[in-house]
């Protein structure tokens, strides 16, 4: 057994990186001369300093804008996901992007090895003159991956979680929408509600910059080092079996009558024009050596310096506050700050790990005067105030707002996963009209669609809902079996958070 084990730990080293191409983002002046900076360097001229945000809430609209902006790019594409599925709008945009290296335009695509399975497919991809991809964090041992866990842990337990898409360093799509069907409202299964953000100005070459960092790091592994080379497959046959499915014709008809992009060169869709302040985790952060001052969470720290006064409005799937963070809300809400918390329910939740790390500071959060909403599993509808998705039935969306005035859009969930382990990236963005839009979506929607949870007279827990006119009041975690409840509570006494 010692020589096997052996004989797997030599077998599971990675290749060396020497040799690896160099590359950058287009230098200010390439970018400008593109089509895309001809049109968007005049706007930004007239707002210097300043970003141009357009939120994209609806799942159909973000798609359609990816593939829309890759149609448009005429000189680079950076490319950078933690999940790229093998699956219809997984298909339909790697088609995009070999169409856009079909006729010159260089893309470079960035992807966590953790979230993808198609290995063929990326191969075959890399082996076009114009695109190259690279894996982060790669598992050496390809089928099954996890074994990695077992021979490098500490590695393969830290992701790339990071989520954006730049093209010409003149316009950018970046927020927590990974590439696959549920999170384009393209499957029957589990739908994500989800927030990105279209940028332009100052932040992109910002943006670009940050991407070039992971694209050398240590981390980001030519895919050909990493998969065999016998491996590589054909994939127009399965670009075509996407489109044929009757679930894509919506999506190529949204594409055939969009004019996202179009409207936005054309003035069409004017962006709110704001300071936009970027934060990335240094991809240091991947092998564990990042100093603390390449940390997001210490970045937000510094962006902000001034704590909220009046409200503090926050939104993250995976919610693990810790005994710490606890503290913090504790310490806002004593200086008669109003936070309101909105996560997913456990009937939600499609990690119930991370709902145990959760459940066991309810009552704390409550005790101290915390409102606490949790998500229902069923369809939510909340396109009036464009904070998240126009359809799911699990939330994914991580956003906050601070006083009204200024709000966060990102990767990174409130968790010691993101805080520690993952890298992240975000944009904190003064806009008083984004922030109005979260705490709109507190006081009109999130209570039509989410439980309300409170304690009763004794303390104990209770979750209230709101359908058809009615108020129902649940005493256990609504949509759940007792082996569910079990399970959670098991889990939420075990030494786990760090890794939540």
């Amino acid at each position: 057994m010692m020589a096997l084990l052996t004989a797997l730990l030599q077998g599971c080293a990675l290749p060396p990186l020497e040799g690896r191409t160099e590359s950058r983002a287009l230098a200010p002046a390439e970018a400008a001369a593109t089509a895309l900076g001809r049109v968007l360097s005049a706007d930004a001229q007239a707002h210097p300093g300043e970003s141009g945000i357009l939120p994209l809430a609806d799942a159909l609209e973000s798609f359609a804008a990816r593939v829309l902006l890759v149609r448009a790019a005429e000189r680079t594409l950076d490319v950078q996901y933690y999940i790229w599925r093998d699956d219809i709008t997984g298909n339909l945009l790697l088609n995009a992007l070999r169409e856009a290296a079909d006729r010159g335009v260089r893309v470079r695509l960035l992807l966590d090895d953790n979230g993808v399975a198609m290995d063929g497919k990326l191969l075959a991809l890399d082996r076009h003159p114009a695109i190259e991809v690279r894996l982060f964090n790669p598992f050496s041992i390809r089928q099954p991956k996890a074994l990695g866990y077992l021979t490098h842990f500490s590695r393969a337990n830290r992701r790339m979680h990071n989520k954006a898409l730049v093209a010409d360093s003149q316009a950018a799509i970046m927020g927590g929408r990974n590439v696959g069907d549920e999170y384009f409202g393209a499957t029957d299964g589990v739908l994500f509600a989800d927030l990105d953000v279209l940028a332009t100005g100052a932040v992109v070459p910002e943006l670009s910059t940050d991407f070039d960092r992971y694209w050398a790091s240590a981390s980001a592994y030519p895919i050909d080092r990493i998969v065999p080379a016998g491996t590589a497959v054909a994939a127009p046959d399965a670009v075509a079996q996407a489109e044929r499915d009757p679930r894509a014709t919506r999506y190529l008809q949204a594409l055939r009558g969009s004019r996202f992009v179009s409207d936005l060169l054309t003035g069409g869709i004017v962006p709110q024009w704001a300071r936009v302040e970027m934060v990335s985790d240094d991809p240091r952060k991947g092998l564990g050596l990042a100093e603390k001052e390449g940390l997001v969470t210490h970045q937000l720290a510094q962006v902000l310096a001034r704590p909220p006064v009046r409200s503090l409005d926050l939104i993250s799937p995976y919610f693990v506050p810790t005994a710490a963070g606890v503290a913090v809300f504790e310490r806002l809400a004593a200086r008669g700050v109003r936070v309101r918390i909105l996560t997913n329910a456990l009937e939600a939740t499609d990690v119930s790990a991370v709902h145990s790390g959760y459940a066991r500071y309810r009552q704390d959060l409550l005790r101290c005067g915390i409102e606490l909403y949790e998500m229902r599993r069923s369809a939510v509808v909340m396109g009036r105030s464009g904070v998240f998705g126009s359809s799911g039935s699990s939330l994914h969306a991580k956003t906050f707002a601070l006083d009204g005035e200024r709000v966060f859009v990102g990767s990174m969930n409130f968790d010691p996963r993101s805080a520690h382990l993952n890298t992240e990236l975000g944009f904190i963005i003064d806009s008083p009209a984004m922030a109005r839009a979260v705490a709109d979506a507190f006081d009109r929607e999130v209570p039509a669609t989410a439980y309300a949870v409170r304690l009763d007279e004794q303390g104990d827990l209770v979750w209230i809902e709101r359908r058809d006119g009615q108020e129902i009041r649940h005493t256990r975690e609504p949509g759940s079996s007792l082996g569910q409840r079990a399970w959670i509570g098991l889990l939420s006494v075990l030494p786990i958070e760090w890794l939540l």
